[in-house]
């Protein structure tokens, strides 16, 4: 049984950080720790470039527009989606979640899921870099070894044992 994977050596590779601006004191948190994460794995400052959105809702279309232009390995989304006084919330974040799935598949791109989906601030405080971690790196290091297993899968293309 042969196992393929991805490493996590990031050199070479780009990546599209998408933002949600709504809940920025949890969202900064969590891009400091994904780019922190990317160039502790040897990805290039040059090589990550970070897009704002207004929230979660429409991380789906800004990914769909930054896959079009064919030029990054992997998007990594970050937000904070609280739970408030009504059901809102749910719709949000299912609705987001459904459409950064569907854009990974549709362009055989890794999109990594980021976008915290809380009850309160502070188990969204956290997750953003306290007691739970920050959830920022892991979605950063999820994002780098998926890429990295496309490029291995990729390779495999023609080949035969």
């Amino acid at each position: 049984m042969r196992t393929i994977q991805g490493d996590m050596l990031g050199s070479g590779l780009r990546f599209a950080i998408i933002a949600s601006r709504f809940n920025e004191l949890i969202t900064s948190k969590l891009i400091e720790g994904a780019k922190d994460a990317l160039t502790r794995h040897g990805v290039s400052y040059q090589d990550i470039d970070l897009f704002w959105v207004p929230g979660a809702w429409e991380q789906p279309v800004a990914a769909k527009e930054i896959a079009l232009l064919g030029k990054y390995d992997a998007i990594i989304t970050l937000g904070a989606v609280i739970r408030g006084d009504t059901t809102h919330h749910e719709y949000v974040a299912g609705e987001a979640a459904k459409g950064l799935a569907l854009v990974g598949l549709e362009y055989r791109l890794p999109v990594s899921f980021g976008i915290l989906t809380c009850d309160n601030l502070e188990q969204a405080l956290i997750r953003a870099g306290s007691k739970a971690g920050n959830k920022g790196t892991d979605a950063a290091l999820a994002a780098l070894e998926t890429a990295k297993l496309m490029k291995e899968i990729r390779s495999m293309e023609g080949k035969k044992d």
